[in-house]
């Protein structure tokens, strides 16, 4: 199987250099596509499992690379629901800091949506996992909005960094999902793609 996928050329529609490093150690071609702007918004209405899903179609329809023969976009976007709320990224650090706050001593869910697009095909799907943070003393969250770079990461935080090894108490699912990309279920759809 990994020998027909080394047929095809993937492309990474993503600046998350995390969603880069995780689609590397599946050893089979891919390329960065040219940066671009994607519209972000979604339905009021829509339910909020969806908008995951739903806005990484909307980077694949705004992706200009013109694809050829055995590509594949892949295109995502992660999301964070803590009870019904959907928590995307901070504008700001004082934003960072208050959804922190909301997270701190509870469950939530992260939601990675995936786009895969071929010359004749097209599949979203989307992966959750649930996080269970410890209770964050605020002088815990000052201190990671002020060393890290919680403003491009969906919930204000990167499980990679200082707030995930010392805040989170246990993760249900996909560590990789919560990372931004649910590589093993990729990999599974990358496979049905290309039979």
């Amino acid at each position: 199987m990994i020998n027909r996928l080394k047929e095809y050329r993937i492309i990474l529609a993503s600046r998350s250099l995390r969603r880069r490093e995780l689609i590397k150690c599946l050893d089979i071609p891919f390329e960065i596509a040219e940066d671009f702007d994607s519209d972000e918004s979604y339905p009021p209405d829509m339910p909020p499992d969806d908008v995951a899903g739903f806005l990484a179609g909307k980077k694949s329809d705004a992706c200009p690379r013109k694809l050829g023969e055995k590509e594949i976009l892949v295109t995502a976007d992660t999301m964070v629901k803590c009870g019904n709320e959907l928590i995307g990224k901070p504008e700001n650090s004082r934003d960072a800091k208050e959804m922190l706050g909301k997270l701190s001593g509870r469950r939530h869910e992260v939601i990675t949506g995936v786009c895969m697009r071929t010359l004749g095909q097209r599949k979203t799907f989307s992966v959750s996992s649930h996080v269970f943070f410890a209770d964050l003393p605020p002088e815990d969250i000052e201190y990671y909005v002020e060393n890290y770079s919680p403003l491009d990461k969906a919930g204000a935080y990167g499980i990679q960094e200082w707030i995930g090894y010392t805040g989170i108490e246990r993760i249900e699912g996909s560590h990789y999902n919560v990372m931004g990309l649910p590589v093993s279920r990729l990999w599974k759809e990358l496979k049905s793609l290309t039979v």
